[in-house]
């Protein structure tokens, strides 16, 4: 029995996930109502209230897992060879490309939230964990310097419908970091 209600709560989590994503892709977040949801989703409104208190805290929610799924990716990476780092880049686009219809969504439309930064946030907090200079300053700067331009390549592959194998993103992202890079005396 209880498989039975855990089977279903995934799948009303699940539908009101896509529902939302689905409308986010034809107005903002804030033009998207509960009730437009619990249609899309043919799911009554208490049901929704038994898992979030509004159409943010669903967005946010959504958000969250894909924040932590991305977290547990770098935490299983080294960057101590480039070889490594490429994998790292390749792993987390794969990730992207399985969930490229969300992703595609909360980094292109007006969700009316920062995702783009969380993102930019995490991958800074490990870029800066692995010492790429001796000046701390210098490392802030050229992690937002490669995040920024990573996420930039990213969103295009996603806009592009994700074309290319998620390796070769991974190379030329790798590629453009160590051109300019090597342009620094480091």
């Amino acid at each position: 029995m209880k498989s039975k209600i855990d089977r279903r709560k995934k799948y009303t989590i699940m539908v009101l996930k896509e529902s939302l994503i689905s409308l986010l892709n034809e107005k903002p977040i804030s033009a998207i109502t509960v009730k437009e949801i619990c249609q899309t989703a043919d799911i009554n409104r208490s049901t929704f209230y038994t898992h979030y208190s509004d159409q943010r805290d669903l967005l946010y929610q959504i958000e969250a897992e894909i924040i932590e799924e991305m977290r547990r990716h770098l935490s299983e990476c080294q960057l101590e060879e480039e070889s490594e780092s490429v994998k790292m880049i390749e792993k987390l686009l794969e990730y992207i490309g399985e969930n490229k219809d969300i992703c595609y969504t909360l980094l292109h439309q007006h969700t009316g939230t920062s995702f783009e930064q969380r993102v930019m946030d995490v991958a800074k907090q490990f870029l800066m964990s692995h010492k790429l200079t001796d000046d701390p300053a210098l490392n802030a700067y050229l992690s937002t310097f490669i995040i920024s331009g990573a996420i930039h390549v990213t969103k295009d592959w996603l806009a592009n419908n994700a074309r290319e194998a998620p390796k070769q993103i991974a190379e030329i992202i790798n590629e453009f970091t160590a051109r300019g890079l090597s342009c620094l005396d480091l």
